[in-house]
C-alpha cells in the first residue's frame, strides 16, 4: 500500500463515508486511492468554501464527520470561512489539506505557504502535518478522534504529496467512540435548589446536542414542572423543531431585543450553550447580554451529555413524569397578493412537507421564518453558527447527502448566495433533492 490506501482505509473503516472534495496536484494520489474505495463516496466542489461547508451540513444531520480534500494553503484558505463556521457550531470535520512534497518544500515555489498556520484559526485543537507514509494512518486516526469528540471540532491533517505516494503505507484500527459523561451529582442537587426556589425567574439556555428532541422533551418536563422558561442560542447548529415537539423561544441576534427577552431572568442556566453576548461593540452598550441581576449556572458543557443532564435534573426536582407542553400541528394559509419576504416565509410553512430540513441563510429577508414555521410538521433547522456568510448553500449540498430521504430547502439572501453559488452545479451534478429559494431584494 503507499500512503494515500492506507489513510483511505483508515477513513472508511472508522465509517467516514463521504469526502468533500477540491483537489490539485499535490492530492492525485490521495484521489486514485478514493477512486479505488467503494465505501467512500467522492463529492466535488468548484470551490473550496462549498467543500468545507457541505462537510459542515452533512456532519450535523448524520451525527459523524465526513473528509475534505483541499489544495494546499490557498485552498485551504478559500474554505476557510465555512470550516469557521464549523467551528463555533462544535461540528466534527476531518479536514485534509494537500501540500507540497517535503523535499520541494526548501524551494519556495509560487504555492508554498505556511498551512499549519492558516489551519490554527478553525483547528485549535488538532492541527497536524503528516511526516512519514509508515505514521499516515495513525495520524489520521487520531484526526477522527479529536474531530468526532466532545465537543466536535475541525479536525486538520496535511498531507504532503510524498507521504501520499510513499509505499508502506499501514492502515489504523478506527479509534473508539466518544463517551460524554453526564452533570455530577453535586451540580445537580444545586441546580435543583435554583429551580426548586426560583421557578418562573429562572431559563435554561439551550444549544448544541440539547435542542434535540430527547434533551428538549426533558427540558419541557422541567418547565411544565417548576415554571422555568425554555431559550435557545440565537443560531443552533442542529434544532429539531415543529408539531409535537416543544416550543423554544430563540434568543434575538439583536442585542436589545435579546435584552428584553432576559430582563427579568434571575437565574440563567446553560446546557451546552455560551452566556449571550452581543455580536459586535457598540459605543456605551454592554457586551455581555446577561443582566447585573441574573446569576450564570452550568448544568452541562459541550463536553458533557446534555440529555442526559437534563433528565438527571428533571428526575431530582420530581419533573420526570411531567406532561411537557408541546406544539399543536398549525400553519399559516396560503399567502396572496404582491410577493414580498414574509409571504415567502408563509409560503414555506404553508407548504412545508413532512421531516424537511430547513437551512436558513434568508439574512434580514428571513425575520419571519420562525413564526411561519413553528407548528409546522416536524423539521430540522440549521443555521448560520459563525456568523461568515455563504453558508446556507454548501450546507444544503452536506444535508441533502446525509439524508437523501427527505427533502432539504434552503433559504439564501441574494448578497450571501454569491459567496458559493457554486454549490448549485454540486446540487446538479449529484442530483440532490434541495429547493433553494434566493431572495432578491435589490438591495
Amino acid at each position: 500500500m503507499n500512503g494515500a490506501q492506507a489513510l483511505m482505509q483508515t477513513l472508511a473503516d472508522a465509517g467516514i463515508e463521504v469526502c468533500f472534495t477540491n483537489p490539485g496536484t499535490s492530492e492525485m494520489h490521495f484521489v486514485a486511492a478514493l477512486d479505488s474505495e467503494p465505501r467512500m463516496r467522492a463529492v466535488l466542489a468548484l470551490f473550496e468554501g462549498v467543500a468545507t461547508g457541505a462537510a459542515d451540513g452533512y456532519a450535523r444531520m448524520a451525527g459523524k464527520p465526513a473528509a475534505t480534500l483541499l489544495h494546499l494553503g490557498c485552498g485551504l484558505g478559500n474554505g476557510l470561512a465555512n470550516l469557521h463556521n464549523a467551528r463555533k457550531g462544535k461540528v466534527p470535520v476531518v479536514n485534509i489539506v494537500g501540500d507540497h512534497a517535503t523535499t520541494h518544500v526548501p524551494y519556495d515555489a509560487q504555492l508554498q505557504s505556511d498551512i499549519e498556520t492558516v489551519a490554527r484559526n478553525v483547528s485549535p485543537g488538532f492541527v497536524r502535518t503528516a511526516q512519514s507514509t509508515a505514521q499516515l494512518a495513525q495520524d489520521a486516526a487520531d484526526a477522527i478522534a479529536a474531530a468526532r469528540g466532545l465537543p466536535g471540532q475541525v479536525a486538520t491533517l496535511i498531507l504532503p504529496a510524498d507521504v501520499s505516494w510513499g509505499e508502506g503505507g499501514v492502515p489504523c484500527p478506527p479509534p473508539p467512540p466518544p463517551a460524554a459523561p453526564a452533570a455530577d451529582a453535586a451540580t445537580i442537587a444545586a441546580l435543583a435548589q435554583v429551580l426548586r426556589a426560583g421557578g418562573k425567574r429562572c431559563a435554561l439556555l439551550l444549544g448544541g446536542q440539547a435542542l434535540r428532541e430527547s434533551a428538549l422533551l426533558a427540558a419541557a418536563r422541567l418547565a411544565a414542572h417548576c415554571g422555568v422558561r425554555l431559550l435557545a442560542e440565537v443560531f443552533p447548529t442542529r434544532m429539531e423543531r415543529g408539531a409535537g415537539l416543544p416550543f423554544v423561544e430563540r434568543i434575538a441576534y439583536l442585542a436589545e431585543m435579546a435584552g428584553v427577552q432576559l430582563a427579568d431572568v434571575e437565574h440563567l442556566v446553560l446546557v451546552d450553550a455560551k452566556a449571550p453576548v452581543s455580536f459586535f461593540a457598540y459605543p456605551g452598550k454592554k457586551s455581555d447580554l446577561v443582566p447585573a441581576t441574573c446569576t450564570v449556572h452550568t448544568l452541562a458543557t459541550p463536553a458533557q451529555d446534555a440529555a442526559a443532564s437534563l433528565a438527571l435534573l428533571a428526575q431530582a426536582l420530581g419533573a420526570a413524569q411531567a406532561a411537557p407542553a408541546l406544539q399543536v400541528a398549525r400553519r399559516p394559509g396560503r399567502p396572496r397578493g404582491p410577493l414580498t419576504a414574509p409571504k415567502v416565509c408563509k409560503a414555506v410553512g404553508h407548504l412545508l412537507p413532512e421531516h424537511a430540513i430547513l437551512i436558513d441563510e434568508a439574512i434580514t429577508s428571513g425575520l419571519m421564518l420562525n413564526v411561519m414555521t413553528q407548528g409546522a410538521p416536524r423539521h430540522d433547522l440549521l443555521t448560520l453558527t459563525g456568523g461568515a456568510i455563504g453558508q446556507g448553500l454548501p450546507n444544503a449540498v452536506g444535508a441533502a447527502i446525509a439524508c437523501p430521504d427527505r427533502p432539504v430547502i434552503a433559504l439564501i439572501g441574494d448578497g450571501t448566495a454569491m459567496y458559493t453559488i457554486q454549490a448549485l452545479w454540486s446540487m446538479a451534478r449529484e442530483q440532490l433533492n434541495v429547493t433553494a429559494i434566493i431572495f432578491n431584494n435589490a438591495a
